[in-house]
């Protein structure tokens, strides 16, 4: 895949983001996660230009997207679209199976107890298990998710991030839900874009590469992606970049 960055963006698209490590930088535990004022104000001025056609696609819940963004309320998805707001504001959520997760909470919370520095997340539709402030621990962590899974059967997956493992209700990932968006106004018609950095993002690469759309690897590591930026910063620079004209006829502008 090109290691070229995207063309500057278009009021005509559709775009979806990630949020941890694409639109703001990992922090030291995920409470402390914010956006940067300049990137809040090019997002917002974005959804502006292009009708409300902007999206945020997280593993993190909708309380914490809206917490992270500080005031700009986007249509989004969370926990990897087990939760999905709609831009008319309009909540869906997908079945869970909680008496598994609730079977799977004494394990791990005996794993954080002897391994303080591991953070247990119940986020409703799914558990995550981050070890970023220990990464020593990262083959035990997914060694017990996996195990776990194998255990409870067929209905949850285990989904794999950036010093993080969760156990998701099957069915579940990021394409699906950038497809349950790009059947909706203002989202449907327009090409779609998504911008992320971590393994969980791969199925809305992929996705996207499906339909002939702009999917954008941020850092370093093996994608489907066709398209790269180094780094937060690069996607705030790229957020800036001045809009080329619709008039032109390239075959980008669709």
């Amino acid at each position: 895949m090109t290691q070229l960055p995207p063309p500057a963006p278009r009021s005509a698209w559709a775009y979806f983001f990630d949020i941890d490590g694409t639109l703001s930088v990992l922090a030291p535990t995920p409470d402390r996660a914010r956006l940067a004022p300049l990137v809040r104000e090019r997002l917002a001025a974005l959804s502006t230009r292009c009708g409300g056609a902007v999206a945020v696609i997280s593993g993190r819940t909708l309380t914490d997207i809206d917490a992270i963004c500080a005031g700009l309320t986007l249509p989004a998805a969370g926990q990897h679209g087990a939760e999905r707001r709609t831009a008319d504001g309009r909540v869906v959520r997908i079945p869970v199976p909680r008496s598994q997760l609730d079977r799977a909470l004494p394990a791990l919370t005996r794993l954080v107890a002897r391994n303080p520095q591991l953070l247990l997340e119940d986020k409703g539709h799914s558990l995550a298990l981050h070890y970023r402030a220990v990464p020593a621990m990262a083959g035990v962590s997914h060694r017990t998710m996996q195990q776990l899974q194998r255990q409870l059967g067929g209905d949850l997956v285990v989904q794999r991030g950036k010093r993080v493992v969760e156990l998701l209700p099957a069915g579940v990932d990021k394409g699906r839900a950038i497809r349950a968006f790009l059947a909706e106004s203002p989202f449907s018609g327009r090409r779609p874009v998504f911008v992320g950095d971590d393994v969980s993002d791969e199925p809305a690469f992929a996705s996207i590469n499906a339909i002939d759309g702009l999917s954008v690897k941020v850092g370093e590591g093996a994608s489907c992606a066709r398209w790269r930026l180094p780094g937060v910063d690069a996607v705030r620079r790229w957020l800036e970049a001045r809009e080329v004209s619709e008039s032109t006829g390239n075959a980008e502008d669709r």
